[in-house]
């Protein structure tokens, strides 16, 4: 009993630890990413400057990063979860149409870090999730993701607009499915050790969250 008490005071103190990193980072990062445009504010004016500004707008940006990151761990661990970052990926779509159609959403930064925030949660928890109401919420987290890309690219001609398009939907869905491999493999081939280490990961994507949130209301 005292060796299953002193592992399961290990395994916490591991999970606190993975959040007070994942806080570090993110305060460490916020600020030179918080612009989240790979060309400094220009709109890209070429296919290739479309495509690697949107390459770029996601992984550059440490909450959106973090939100994917979130979805493909969540796709490993809900049932019929794949669709999790299917409906983010194909809602940042529709959410930059809205931002192109000069149409406002209210307090965009401040939903994004709370879906951060949110999903990093719902990955620690993991368990006895409704598949529907997460995928749901991805969607809707999505719209609000997708405005804030759409701030590089307003002005933007029909050409470069579809390879910035093509660029952040495509990063976005491959960092999303190499986690969800990653964690769906680790959960196959050891359940207990997997599924902590979703929940170690879920522990970071909090951090995260937690830090660009205090960063918004401080």
């Amino acid at each position: 009993m005292k060796n299953i008490s002193l592992s399961r005071r290990f395994l916490s103190g591991r999970l606190w630890a993975n959040s007070a990193l994942g806080t570090s980072i993110a305060l460490l990062l916020a600020a030179p990413a918080i612009a989240h445009h790979p060309f400094g504010g220009e709109a890209p004016s070429t296919f290739v400057q479309g495509f690697l500004s949107g390459i770029g707008h996601p992984v550059i940006g440490l909450d959106h990063l973090a939100f994917v990151i979130a979805a493909g761990l969540l796709a490993a661990v809900v049932t019929r979860g794949v669709w999790v970052p299917v409906a983010f990926v194909v809602a940042t779509l529709l959410g930059t149409g809205i931002h192109l159609a000069e149409l406002d959403l209210p307090m965009t930064e401040l939903v994004i870090a709370t879906s951060v925030l949110l999903f990093g949660g719902l990955a620690v928890m993991r368990d006895r999730l409704n598949p529907i109401f997460v995928i749901m919420l991805a969607a809707l987290a999505g719209v609000f993701h997708g405005y804030a890309y759409g701030e590089a690219v307003v002005g933007a001609e029909p050409t470069p607009l579809l390879a910035y398009l093509l660029g952040f939907a495509g990063v976005q869905g491959a960092i999303a499915y190499t986690t969800y491999l990653l964690s769906k493999r680790a959960v196959v081939k050891d359940q207990d050790a997997g599924l902590i280490s979703v929940r170690h990961a879920g522990f970071t994507v909090l951090g995260v969250g937690a830090a660009f949130l205090g960063g918004l209301v401080a």
